[in-house]
């Protein structure tokens, strides 16, 4: 089996229909995964993550470009492909006449794991996803956070070479979150490889290795949460509130980003004197702060990662 989990090169997807333009979801998309790794495809809603993850998983076929998993095209060997992976739907749902124990069993026992070992299996993923109170209940009668953790559980259980999760801590709270993000850190540290999909910058961070930030259908970064940051031009962000229609007087101190009625200035510790001063002289607010993530991807994109 090949060192590369995965590698794609030049995706790409048109969506026709029979009345209006066609649409194109991915242009052309070129990633890679080493085995054991963690990286998040993080983006907007509608940038193309979820297509995306839809080809790689042998679900949709692209347009154009290829896919291949261990070595596998999944549109001319799909079958070979399919025991390899395991994928969490976006908002999937378990069966809802299932408990979660039996929801997890019967999918490791319908990939031919072992009875003795699909049991085990079972009782660790429940616990991991603090699903024991809840292991024996209908589905249907879950929240909606445990019917998710339910289908994370279900998928992590598969300890598959290759998973792909899709949002897959929406709507949980905080500690469930963390509870998923602990689970993925020791799936890797066996073996196993991860592309997750989020719009959680905060989770994109603590959770890959590396990230790759996708807008409107094209890769626009490649690397570390780290570099991400690095790359935008300093270490501290100055936040000028009603500072827009006043960019050409701080567009000297260094990268300026405009957010609704806040500017932003992505600056060094020797400018923030400066900057305060010429804001205060001008009688606007400003609000000092590290550089973020959040910032990264706004100076990458052009836009917050929450805006429509």
């Amino acid at each position: 089996m090949t060192q590369e989990a995965l590698r794609a090169a030049e995706v790409r997807k048109v969506y026709r229909g029979r009345m209006g333009p066609a649409i194109e979801a991915l242009r052309g998309v070129s990633l890679s995964l080493r085995r054991g790794e963690r990286v998040a495809l993080l983006g907007r809603n509608g940038a193309g993550k979820t297509t995306f993850l839809r080809i790689a998983s042998t679900l949709l076929i692209p347009t154009s470009g290829t896919i291949h998993v261990f070595g596998l095209d999944v549109v001319d060997e799909p079958e070979r492909v399919r025991p390899l992976i395991a994928v969490v739907p976006q908002e999937g749902k378990p069966f809802f006449h299932l408990t979660p124990r039996e929801q997890v069993y019967a999918y490791l026992r319908a990939r031919g794991i072992p009875r003795d070992a699909a049991r085990t299996r079972t009782e660790e993923a429940l616990g991991k996803m603090g699903l024991e109170e809840v292991g024996d209940r209908l589905s249907v009668t879950l929240s909606g956070g445990q019917k998710q953790r339910a289908m994370v559980a279900t998928v992590m259980a598969t300890e598959s070479p290759l998973m792909f999760l899709d949002e897959p801590t929406i709507g949980l709270d905080p500690f469930a979150r963390r509870a998923v993000w602990n689970v993925l850190r020791d799936l890797t540290r066996k073996g196993s490889t991860v592309l997750l999909t989020t719009h959680y910058l905060d989770e994109a961070e603590a959770l890959s290795e590396r990230l790759y930030i996708v807008e409107e259908g094209r890769i626009l970064f490649e690397g570390t949460a780290e570099n991400a940051k690095r790359q935008i031009g300093g270490t501290l962000r100055v936040s000028i509130e009603n500072g827009g229609h006043q960019r050409d007087l701080f567009e000297s101190f260094g990268h300026t980003v405009e957010e609704g009625d806040v500017l932003h200035v992505i600056t060094g510790p020797e400018r923030i004197h400066e900057i305060m001063d010429l804001a205060l002289r001008n009688r606007l607010s400003a609000t000092v702060g590290p550089v973020t993530l959040e910032e990264a991807f706004l100076t990458i994109v052009g836009r917050s990662i929450d805006a429509e």
